[in-house]
């Protein structure tokens, strides 16, 4: 079991250096998408357009409900802590929960250490127990996206324009989702009761792997069981269940926002937005540094092929989705990371440790 290390702290006295690095990507970044863009005859006036015409009223309740699904996280990781930590601090919790999804914003995966690295650090509890909480928790909203993403299918389905064919696969794809949905909270629920079997089953279902591959798999699955067997009350995986579903609808909440702000020239239904949230969720399954990986791409995707919008008009709501989950929260969390301290070397070496 590892502890994380108490030497070194998340940004370091060479933080400047990182973030005027952070800034010229940035630019560069952005200069290469535009010249990509004029290429392509992008409209940049009908994407002007869109965005003059926002709602500052959604706007600004959209931000609030985003970074209150930071606050939910939160709540949700400190069920996961008690096991270890039966009176965590959620301060600790919170602030580390910021910063970690600062991290991803701007890191991509590798950010996805940071925050188990934190509140091991802050909370002293083993790393490892903080690795097994985060597939925990991202096992519970694995869960939830996958049902999200079965209705959204289901009333794809029904849309006039796919034609009775792809309507039919579409619906089909929609319950096969919600059965892998079942038997993925069935395992969740073996694994806890009967963990030893468990793990030897999927080990041996395993076999056909590299060994380098099956040590990456048998590291993830005890990290898995080891989150599993943490909670053991009735009590807390009702916790779970009930600060998972609070986190995912502050995360719709956000979407109708957003959807509402663009009303001068959208108009979307509580089903369209579920419908653009189900297909958004698996997007965010990809990160890119800096970028934010499928995020965008798919509602961009979403917008064009399913609800017909111009691709101006499509990305000008994705950019705006997309800042109002994940971007918002990137100032606070620089604020805290600057005032604890960052190490990217230290990071590093607590991915390697969490993926041998």
């Amino acid at each position: 079991m590892h502890r994380a290390p108490r030497g070194g702290y998340l940004i370091s006295k060479r933080r400047w250096k990182w973030l005027l690095l952070g800034i010229i990507l940035v630019l560069v970044a952005l200069y290469v998408l535009r010249s990509e863009l004029r290429r392509s005859g992008f409209r940049w006036m009908l994407f002007v357009s869109s965005l003059a015409h926002l709602n500052a009223g959604w706007l600004v309740a959209a931000c609030l409900f985003g970074l209150a699904t930071y606050y939910g996280r939160a709540l949700r990781w400190v069920v996961l802590l008690r096991p270890m930590r039966p009176h965590p601090n959620q301060w600790n919790v919170f602030s580390a929960t910021v910063i970690g999804f600062m991290a991803i914003t701007v890191l991509g995966r590798p950010g996805e250490f940071v925050r188990p690295y934190l509140i091991a650090l802050k909370e002293n509890v083993p790393f490892s127990s903080q690795l097994a909480a985060w597939v925990l928790e991202r096992i519970y909203d694995l869960l939830l996206s996958l049902a999200i993403f079965g209705f959204a299918l289901s009333q794809v389905g029904k849309l006039e324009d796919l034609g009775p064919a792809l309507g039919w696969v579409l619906a089909v794809g929609g319950w096969v989702v919600w059965i892998a949905s079942a038997l993925c909270l069935l395992l969740l629920i073996g694994i806890r009761s009967y963990s030893d079997r468990v793990r030897g089953r999927l080990l041996d279902a395993l076999g056909f792997l590299s060994q380098h591959h099956l040590d990456r798999a048998r590291h993830f699955i005890e990290a898995l069981i080891q989150g599993a067997e943490s909670i053991r009350s009735v009590r807390s995986i009702l916790l779970l269940v009930l600060y998972t579903i609070l986190e995912w609808s502050l995360i719709a909440s956000c979407y109708v926002c957003v959807t509402r702000s663009f009303a001068a020239t959208m108009h979307f239904t509580i089903v369209d937005v579920l419908i653009l949230m189900g297909f958004v969720s698996f997007g965010a399954v990809v990160q890119i540094p800096g970028v934010g990986g499928g995020v965008q791409l798919v509602t961009v995707l979403v917008l064009t092929k399913v609800f017909g919008l111009p691709v101006e008009a499509a990305t000008s709501l994705a950019v705006i989705l997309w800042a109002t989950t994940f971007v918002v929260i990137v100032p606070f969390g620089l604020v805290l990371a600057l005032h604890e301290g960052l190490s990217w070397r230290k990071l590093r070496q607590q991915e390697q440790e969490a993926a041998p």
